[in-house]
């Protein structure tokens, strides 16, 4: 187990505290647990950028891999909003 301390504004902690412990619990390991799905989650986010920046020009890289999809780009978009809505609720629980 590694250890970070951190200095946060006051109000950013008790809203972290309040809010970790309403999800966890009020017994011992409730902000630990809180601050690790936050730093995961945080983590997750910026290697996304990372990678998306890597790619470059993100059209040039996915142009012409659709062209054998059926469905229609508002089809997609809705699809796609599904997965990411998905995808938040299980980072969140």
């Amino acid at each position: 187990m590694g250890l970070v301390k951190v200095i946060i504004p006051e109000q950013t902690e008790e809203r972290f505290r309040k809010t970790a412990m309403e999800r966890f619990g009020y017994g011992k390991g409730s902000l630990s647990k809180a601050a690790e799905e936050a730093f995961n989650f945080w983590a997750e986010d910026e290697e996304f950028v990372a990678e998306v920046h890597a790619i470059g020009n993100p059209v040039a890289a996915i142009q012409g891999m659709l062209k054998n999809v059926k469905k229609s780009s508002v089809e997609l978009q809705h699809e796609i909003a599904e997965i990411r809505s998905e995808k938040y609720v299980r980072t969140r629980h």
